[in-house]
């Protein structure tokens, strides 16, 4: 308790001494609060401060706390499980909150939903299972990720295949660079038919020293030149891996 008292006023004492900056504090939407500043929560709370952002980091863990307050708007030591310190932060304040809490599932769930009870508008949520995963999306968590996993499926694909990178969506869709197959060089990208062939879609191309352009039906793919693809993920796994 002195330990969330003393973030309080570390807290309030920052948003007095940033009083005078306030005309060129971020919007609303772009104010979040981070729950639990591991790897996964303190590498997106800098990358959230590096775009921007208000962000307000949370943990129950005083040593990683002092290690990235200086480089978060504001920071607290604070157990997030009750919903009454939550309210005290003014965490129902904001518009989008993540919980990066990541071994202790009990908690994970609990602060979930503290942050539902406060209506919190836009709810992110680290899952380390599958199972994890499925009790936060019932609970109502509005996005549930798995890093390791997605990261690890992600991977595989790159290992496995001929592909430069892979990004997967929700409805078994793909988006993926890689270099162009043979059989689609050296034409129109109309005349070799991409996509009633193969079931995919060119969208980008690069050739070396020059930028990414959309592409067109009169875009002459050429040997070399890397591509960016979307489509039904077998679809694309199949069309990255012709010779």
């Amino acid at each position: 308790m002195v330990d969330h008292l003393n973030s309080l006023r570390r807290l309030r004492g920052k948003r007095r001494a940033g009083k005078s900056a306030r005309a060129a504090r971020p919007a609303a939407d772009q104010r979040i609060a981070v729950i639990g500043l591991g790897r996964f929560g303190s590498s997106l709370a800098n990358e959230l401060m590096h775009h921007g952002w208000d962000v307000l980091g949370i943990d129950t863990d005083p040593r990683l706390v002092q290690k990235y307050s200086d480089g978060l708007t504001h920071s607290a030591v604070a157990d997030s499980t009750d919903p009454e310190v939550l309210r005290q932060l003014g965490v129902h304040e904001f518009t989008s909150a993540v919980v990066g809490i990541g071994t202790d599932v009990e908690a994970s769930i609990l602060v979930s939903s503290n942050l539902l009870d406060a209506e919190v508008p836009n709810i992110w949520a680290k899952a380390i299972s599958r199972q994890h995963g499925k009790i936060l999306e019932r609970l109502g968590v509005h996005h549930v990720v798995l890093p390791e996993h997605e990261m690890g499926e992600r991977v595989a694909h790159l290992v496995a295949g001929r592909m430069l990178d892979f990004i997967e969506f929700d409805d078994d869709y793909a988006l993926v660079k890689t270099i162009a197959p043979d059989p689609v060089t050296g034409v129109p990208l109309g005349r070799s038919q991409v996509r009633s062939r193969y079931g995919v879609t060119v969208v980008g191309i690069k050739r070396p020293g020059e930028a990414f352009t959309y592409a067109s039906a009169d875009t002459v793919v050429q040997k070399g030149d890397v591509i960016v693809v979307t489509g039904k993920t077998r679809a694309v796994e199949t069309f990255a891996d012709l010779s």
